[in-house]
């Protein structure tokens, strides 16, 4: 392994396209050399992630059962007590996540008690030694601050879409209050979790065109989720038709072959596809999930801890150890 090379930051969307469309063996043959240039080959970084509020969010995403306006079968809840979340993260630990993610239903954060409590939560993680994670909507400066002084390594805030479809799947905010927040997150010190979902009915052109934002920006997210659609009944996308795993590989691999140093994790989806299906994504350069012990990922369904521990060990793969 060797992460000495040198990163890209002026890629075109004509040479993203070009990469994503190359004969599947020959990308996944590339995409699988610099993984392993950059990258230990046998490790796979196991994240959970908790919704610690769940539901009543104000936004339109026509993917997320969350959206109050969509009536979907799932409950609302309230913020979780502190204690039940570091019981949580403590369980997550003890099954081998090295990082754990607090995901709160939110449009923005606002700076009141429930807030107070969130950091109450991260300095809670913190001292378990684990890699602390949040994704809680839009943040100002000033919370972004607040967040990375308590403890919090990373912060989750995917772009969904390219720019140019973005309005078609999102209408209460704008593209531009996603790169807002993402820059506030890098200019407080925390690392930066951002990717996108493939199965909206976007094109081809659409996920390069994601892709392309977030590989020539100035520091390259660390974390790159690659999601694949959940299709929840009650939300306007229940109906389009599951995504083709070998555009799950592309997507996979035209990530890695952009951002090397960058994990590329695999998200939602993973319950719909094989242990095969994963196994290719792995070796396109997939190297971390989420798995958790509700088998779910926020409100829809995901593979457990035993199921994925198993498939682990049949892979021949091994959980990473927390760089903290």
């Amino acid at each position: 392994m060797n992460n000495t090379g040198t990163l890209r930051h002026d890629w075109t969307k004509p040479e993203l396209l070009a990469i994503y469309e190359r004969p599947l063996l020959d990308l996944i043959y590339e995409a699988a050399t610099i993984h392993r240039t950059w990258h230990k080959a046998d490790e796979i970084q196991i994240s959970t992630l908790l919704s610690v509020k769940t539901g009543g969010c104000p936004e339109d995403c026509s993917y997320c059962g969350q959206a109050a306006r969509y009536h979907t079968d799932i409950s609302v809840q309230a913020l979780l007590p502190t204690d039940t979340v570091i019981a949580h993260a403590q369980k997550a630990k003890d099954a081998g996540s090295s990082r754990f993610c607090m995901a709160a239903a939110w449009r923005e954060v606002r700076d009141n008690r429930d807030f107070d409590r969130i950091i109450d939560m991260v300095k809670g993680v913190n001292n378990l030694g684990m890699e602390v994670c949040c994704t809680l909507g839009m943040l100002t400066e000033q919370q972004a601050q607040r967040l990375h002084e308590a403890g919090v390594h990373a912060y989750n805030h995917n772009l969904d879409t390219s720019e140019e479809y973005y309005k078609e799947i999102i209408s209460t905010r704008s593209f531009d209050h996603r790169l807002d927040t993402i820059k506030h997150v890098r200019k407080a010190g925390m690392t930066v979790c951002s990717g996108g979902i493939i199965g909206l009915g976007e094109t081809a052109e659409d996920r390069m065109s994601m892709l392309l934002t977030l590989a020539n920006m100035e520091t390259h997210p660390e974390s790159v989720p690659i999601n694949a659609l959940a299709r929840v009944k009650g939300t306007p996308l229940e109906n389009n038709p599951k995504i083709d795993i070998w555009e799950m590989v592309r997507m996979v691999a035209t990530a890695r072959i952009a951002m090397p140093a960058s994990m590329v994790r695999l998200s939602a989806g993973r319950i719909e596809m094989t242990e095969t299906e994963q196994a290719w994504c792995f070796m396109a350069g997939a190297n971390s999930i989420f798995t958790g012990e509700r088998e779910t990922l926020l409100v829809t369904p995901n593979p457990g801890v035993s199921e994925d521990k198993q498939m682990l060990t049949n892979l021949g793969l091994k959980p990473m150890r927390s760089k903290r």
